[in-house]
């Protein structure tokens, strides 16, 4: 469905520049709305959606390998956005020595930066090469 190809193409790239540019409050933006925490909220929810939608719908031949890469993608980036929120939200009290401890959360928000160029990278050859295989 030609829908949910371009859906994912957007739902990437957006998500994909919010995770490298950095959803903090005190960065520079050139677009206001990307640092309301509602808008990463729907993104997130969006990307996570599209991205199941995208393995049901493929725009080539091959059910599930043609658009594997744009779906994990859209999933990884939408999970990420949902745990910034989440992180963004919460108000449980610091324990002492909670900087030393690997937690998901801490682990995804660092490693935001290489998902969201790979969600990037995979929306713009989705773009560019519709109906190759992994793309």
């Amino acid at each position: 469905m030609i829908q949910i190809y371009f859906l994912s193409i957007v739902c990437n790239a957006l998500a994909g520049y919010i995770l490298i540019s950095g959803n903090s409050k005190g960065e520079e933006q050139p677009c206001p709305f990307l640092k309301d925490d509602t808008f990463c909220l729907v993104l997130g929810v969006l990307s996570i959606v599209i991205g199941l939608l995208k393995l049901f719908t493929p725009q080539g031949n091959i059910v599930i390998l043609g658009d594997l890469i744009p779906a994990a993608a859209g999933f990884a980036s939408g999970i990420i956005l949902l745990f910034q929120y989440y992180r963004n939200k919460t108000t449980l009290p610091e324990e002492e020595g909670a900087e030393t401890k690997p937690s998901l959360i801490r682990l995804l928000t660092i490693k935001r930066i290489i998902v969201g160029y790979i969600a990037v990278a995979a929306a713009v050859l989705h773009f560019l090469f519709p109906r190759i295989i992994f793309f």
